[in-house]
């Protein structure tokens, strides 16, 4: 790396807030209320699997436009006692009536963005309990209760939650009654900076300890076997089968339709543990979720990556924005042709993440941008694509009023209804921890927005609408298929440096997750950019694909950048014939990030950072 380089990568030496280091333990999230309950926890004596648990279960309140009781989680994880990475999957599958020729037969050619029909089975609470049960040490009473504290009592209102709920105000009290009831409190919309309450939901979780601690006679483990029982096959699994039978609710077709979700589709799941795919680059082994996610992903542009020699280039350059955009392009249609649940397809992801792939890849990388999708033909396998035409004709004979899929959901109303002119962007949560003895979580739960899916009232929260993402077309690997995991976009990112575990990092963003987890990565371990330093830097992301939400529609060679980009690098970018959109100068990723290093007499040197991005994600430690 030039001294020219390593000068640039030091300019952003000024960060809006400290890296911070301790050696007890470090949190990072998406919300300091989920950051500092998670801190709480390790101060208490939990290690980092409770402190992860216990968070995930406050975001899921203090972030319900971004997730939910109802939503899902993909959790990744180093145990320092097993020396070993894991993956837990809390992706739900598809609902058994759930085919494609139910959709055909009522004129459909993609899944709903919004409504009943686009929900799979909710995994997010099996997750974090499996978690729990597994590797935490302390009950599920003292994780929850910061959550069910927040609810029953209040918790500030967030001006974005604001946001959503007066985006889709109108669809509230003229068709999803439930959710106004939830989050329209005597037919008015909540007021930003002031605690809101959510009682149905801490009745709801209040009940399940309940049940669950009969059951459990005071024995930590099954107490949490119990609660799961409860939640999959006690009085939560009926109220979400009696809810999904008999309301008819309006979604994306205009039409109102039932859900396909049943108590059989609960009854039968739970939370499954994989082993990671990994990539090395350099000193570091990169470690992700499977190809039920969009893991990969990331996998696939280091890969590629690794032949670039991005060393050489500023990390602001037109030269390293440019390669590493076309590398993304082609991951991502590589995502499209090949992804999915490997249960269902054969996903030949031992090729896709192999040196000689991504070698052969990076060499259709030109000087130019490049126009079409170009997918691979790993180990020579042919190419099957969706219909992409679907999603054009879908479009022009749905009903958008009220929304669409994720991350923006539905059109704020007129800026005379609302104080400030800014774009709603709402998607996804995360969260990091480190306890002092090693042990690694890094999680991003999603689903259950509060904007897409109709409040179950009895329960108090709405269903996640995974659905969406699957097509119809016989033979494709994304083919909806019952029982069929949909390959979920959310991704959080695991690495180990010189064979050691050292970093948990990642964001929401729905397609663009992978995009500015990449990004982070390689300003931190090319250029030598601290965590804070390397989430705070200038970031962008590309649209070159089909989106993974409703209505899936294809853009192609779009690259949208923070202005804080030198304009050099934006006119080279054009030059080269990208379609470059320039954005707010701090509009791009939540990420959040914690590592751990050998310090003194045996004990670990832990940091941790955030994103001032949206001004509510937060790093605590000591």
């Amino acid at each position: 790396m030039t001294t020219a380089n390593k000068s640039a990568a030091k300019d952003t030496a000024f960060t809006t807030r400290p890296e911070i280091v301790g050696t007890f333990g470090v949190v990072a999230s998406t919300h300091w209320l989920a950051s500092q309950t998670a801190m709480g926890i390790l101060e208490k004596g939990g290690n980092a699997f409770d402190a992860a648990v216990a968070g995930g279960f406050v975001l899921q309140i203090v972030e319900p436009h971004l997730n939910g009781p109802g939503g899902e989680v993909p959790i990744m994880l180093w145990s320092e006692k097993e020396q070993r990475m894991r993956v837990i999957c809390g992706q739900g599958p598809a609902p058994e009536l759930a085919t494609s020729e139910y959709f055909k037969e009522r004129g459909m050619e993609l899944v709903p963005g919004i409504g009943l029909l686009p929900a799979t089975v909710p995994g997010a609470f099996g997750a974090w309990l499996t978690m729990l049960r597994d590797y935490g040490t302390m009950t599920l009473a003292e994780v929850m209760a910061p959550a069910i504290g927040y609810a029953r009592d209040g918790f500030v209102m967030l001006p974005r939650t604001v946001q959503a709920i007066l985006a889709v105000q109108s669809l509230f009290v003229s068709e999803w009654k439930g959710s106004a009831e939830v989050w329209l409190p005597d037919g008015q919309v909540p007021e930003p900076g002031k605690l809101f309450q959510c009682p149905a939901i801490a009745k709801t979780y209040t009940r399940l300890l309940e049940e669950a601690a009969v059951t459990g006679a005071g024995d930590r483990v099954r107490t949490i076997d119990a609660a799961l029982d409860v939640f999959y096959r006690g009085f939560i699994a009926k109220e979400i089968d009696r809810f999904y039978t008999n309301e008819a609710v309006r979604d994306t077709t205009g039409q109102r339709n039932t859900g396909l979700l049943r108590y059989a589709d609960l009854a039968k799941w739970q939370a499954t543990y994989d082993e990671p795919y990994t990539v090395e680059f350099g000193r570091y082994t990169v470690a992700k979720c499977g190809p039920w996610s969009q893991g990969p992903v990331m996998l696939q542009q280091l890969s590629i990556l690794k032949h670039a020699g991005l060393e050489k280039f500023a990390p602001d350059s037109f030269q390293f924005v440019h390669t590493v955009a076309e590398a993304t392009k082609l991951a991502m249609a590589d995502r499209m042709a090949w992804y999915a649940d490997p249960l269902f397809s054969e996903v030949p992801m031992a090729d896709l993440i192999s040196d000689a792939y991504g070698r052969a890849r990076f060499d259709r990388i030109g000087e130019l941008s490049a126009k079409l999708l170009d997918p691979g033909t790993p180990g020579g396998r042919p190419v099957k694509l969706p219909d992409l035409e679907a999603p054009a004709r879908t479009l022009k004979i749905s009903d958008t009023r009220f929304g669409v899929g994720e991350p923006t959901f539905a059109s704020l109303p007129p800026v005379s209804e609302w104080a400030k002119k800014e774009v709603f962007i709402g998607d996804t949560c995360h969260i990091d921890v480190i306890d002092s003895d090693g042990n690694m979580v890094s999680a991003t739960p999603s689903g259950g927005w509060l904007s897409s899916s109709p409040a179950i009232p009895s329960l108090g929260f709405s269903l996640g609408t995974r659905l969406q993402m699957v097509w119809f077309d016989e033979g494709v690997p994304g083919q909806l298929q019952p029982g069929k995991r949909p390959s979920t976009t959310l991704s959080p990112s695991m690495v180990l440096r010189d064979g050691l575990p050292y970093m948990v990092f990642g964001t929401p963003g729905g397609d663009q997750q992978d995009q500015w987890s990449c990004e982070f990565f390689l300003r931190h371990a090319l250029y030598g950019m601290n965590l804070q330093e390397a989430i705070e830097y200038p970031a962008w992301h590309i649209d070159h694909f089909p989106i993974s939400f409703w209505p899936r529609t294809l853009r192609y060679n779009q690259i949208t950048m923070e202005s804080r980009f030198p304009e050099a690098t934006v006119e080279a970018l054009r030059q080269a014939g990208h379609e470059v959109k320039v954005g707010a100068e701090w509009s791009e990723g939540r990420l959040s990030a914690c590592s751990r290093e050998p310090g003194l007499n045996g004990a670990l040197l832990l940091r941790a950072a955030a994103n001032p991005r949206g001004m509510q994600g937060y790093a605590v430690g000591r």
